[in-house]
């Protein structure tokens, strides 16, 4: 199939990657469930992470087989398509060395998650815009303590418009990957949950 990028955002939920270590996750369940999330075990890679409204995720689907690009470069690829959106709306941002995602300054505003299966990705990544920050701190977020998190909406100083985000991630995506997009709005972009 061609290759697909599907945005959206998710309810409160914090997932753990296959390696992910569960005592990451701070709080009790009862505390999680008193703020509307949950935990859910993912087959991605990664630790722990938490998803919620307003945040980006970017669900590609891509055959790397058929690109001959590897997993390594691949996340990379992902990583740039961040670092090109949020450049987009002034905010610089870059990679750290030993830390996986996406980082300004010395705090994380977005991560990293993927499996490939057979040459074909799932997963993807989260971008936050106007995340409520205070979610993350219920988890060690992916694994690494003492890394603080921010949004745009932290660094920009002001809430920002979602779909002009998710227009910029589509952009930068299609010209990182190669692609042009084809914007398709319909039920597969509503309802989606973690772990369906």
């Amino acid at each position: 199939a061609d290759p697909t990028l599907i945005l959206l955002e998710h309810p409160h939920t914090y997932t753990l990657g296959t390696r992910g270590n569960a005592a990451n996750v701070l709080a009790s369940d009862e505390l999680l469930q008193a703020r509307g999330a949950g935990v859910v075990r993912s087959d991605r890679g990664g630790d722990v992470t938490y998803h919620g409204p307003g945040q980006i995720i970017g669900y590609p689907i891509v055959n790397l087989r058929s690109r001959g690009e590897g997993p390594v470069a691949y996340v990379r690829s992902l990583e740039a398509t961040m670092i090109d959106a949020l450049a987009a709306f002034g905010i610089a941002a870059g990679r750290a060395s030993g830390r996986p995602g996406v980082w300004c300054e010395k705090a994380k505003i977005g991560a990293v998650g993927v499996r490939v299966s057979r040459g074909v990705t799932t997963h993807g990544f989260a971008l936050n815009v106007n995340t409520d920050l205070s979610y993350f701190g219920h988890i060690v977020p992916c694994g690494i303590a003492g890394a603080p998190m921010t949004s745009m909406q932290e660094m920009a100083g002001a809430p920002l418009n979602m779909r002009d985000v998710e227009d910029a991630i589509a952009a930068t995506f299609a010209h990182i990957f190669g692609l042009e997009m084809i914007e398709e709005l319909g039920p597969i972009a509503v309802g989606v949950s973690v772990g369906s």
